[in-house]
């Protein structure tokens, strides 16, 4: 039996064909690189500019609305992409203090947020709190009673899912409707899940953040983010910041992530059964104490990530028994590379508190591995001969 024409389609096959232009005899399959930053004016009927019509690059340019319409569909929502992950986060929460500023409410916003998350996120929240602006509480992202009790009096109740770079789980659906019931607004950093493995929005969040630079463009060549929201409030209100911020991205970076999109799902197949493949096999080393990662059955994490996600994703994280045991893993592997990103066609690896923004809570010898796609096999003989190394030494 032929499939219907009405059938939905799968988010494989829609990745692959939203954010193309139309289909015009001798016209492009891909959207082209728009390098304009001055286009030709556009009047209303009075004379003045007409606001349905983009009148300066700064406001819009077609190669970022081709990307744009590709990540809002996977999402269910409206797209806008900044020119980092980092200044994505910062809109969402300008945005909304912004939004609480208009009811009139006085005194230092409170926002919720994980103990543990990306660092630049963190220091944001941080440095948003020693300058006064909002009153900062941190909780275990992983303990749904605390976070949900942490929610009432709430501005803004920020999470990830799964977080960087400890692996930990957050009840999204359950974190969404606590907020949205006490007038809270919640924004989730989707960065390690993708939209292709889980929807924030669909669980009912207010707005979803990405870094592009990561998974979803996918080839380390690219830096930006994204925000997705099905508010249209919102999504005004973040168009208008990135307008007045001028955080945009560059229309190269624009068209490399659509063109890495494109393969998201088949790069994400390959790294995810290699990942799932590593942490079973990590598990059995003496040298390692704990291996973080959702889809193994005994992770604390792994029947809500099974609950609301439908694959585990490819970045895992282990500990091991002090820095200089997980400096060895890392300076001790050929294949693996020693760097501070994730989500590539290669495989990266970094203890991650020889950063010094990384929360003192994240373990001296934890070691987070992002799982690229080359032979499984290959990954793991480097692995192994690096631990066995590191243990010997």
């Amino acid at each position: 039996m032929e499939p219907s024409p009405d059938a939905p389609l799968s988010p494989a096959t829609r990745l692959v064909h939203t954010g193309r232009p139309p289909r015009t005899p001798g016209g492009p399959l891909n959207p082209p690189v728009e390098l304009s930053t001055t286009l030709h004016a556009a009047t209303d009927a009075d004379g003045g500019a007409d606001p349905d019509v983009v009148n300066y690059a700064r406001s819009g340019v077609a190669t970022w609305a081709a990307l744009e319409d590709a990540l809002g569909d996977l999402e269910a929502g409206t797209a806008l992409v900044f020119g980092s992950g980092l200044a994505a986060v910062g809109a969402a929460v300008e945005v909304v203090l912004a939004e609480r500023a208009l009811t009139g409410a006085t005194g230092p916003a409170r926002v919720v947020a994980p103990v543990h998350g990306y660092s630049g996120t963190l220091s944001l929240l941080a440095h948003l709190r020693d300058t006064g602006r909002i009153d900062l509480v941190t909780v275990d992202p992983a303990d749904t009673a605390a976070l949900l009790a942490s929610v009432p009096g709430a501005d803004l109740v920020w999470a990830e899912s799964p977080v960087n770079p400890t692996m930990e789980v957050t009840d999204l659906a359950a974190v969404a409707a606590a907020a949205r019931a006490t007038g809270a607004r919640s924004v989730v950093d989707g960065t390690y899940a993708t939209p292709l493995l889980q929807n924030p929005l669909a669980l009912g969040v207010d707005v979803v953040v990405h870094s592009v630079t990561k998974a979803i463009a996918g080839h380390s060549d690219v830096l930006l983010g994204a925000t997705v929201t099905a508010d249209p409030d919102l999504a005004a209100a973040l168009h208008a910041h990135r307008t007045r911020s001028g955080a945009v991205p560059g229309p190269f970076e624009a068209w490399l992530a659509l063109r890495g999109l494109r393969t998201l799902d088949v790069r994400m197949e390959r790294s995810q059964a290699t990942a799932g493949l590593l942490a079973g096999r990590l598990l059995e080393h003496p040298l390692v104490h704990r291996v973080r990662y959702p889809g193994l059955p005994g992770d604390p994490g792994h029947q809500v990530a099974s609950r609301q996600m439908s694959g585990y994703g490819s970045v895992l994280a282990v500990d091991l028994p002090d820095a200089a045991t997980a400096e060895r893993l890392a300076a001790g592997t050929r294949l693996w590379t020693n760097a501070t990103s994730l989500g590539g066609v290669e495989s990266l690896l970094e203890r991650r508190r020889r950063h010094p923004g990384e929360v003192a809570t994240v373990p001296e010898g934890l070691v987070r591995l992002s799982v690229g796609v080359e032979n499984a096999e290959d990954l793991w003989a480097d692995l192994r001969q690096a631990l066995d190394a590191a243990a010997g030494a």
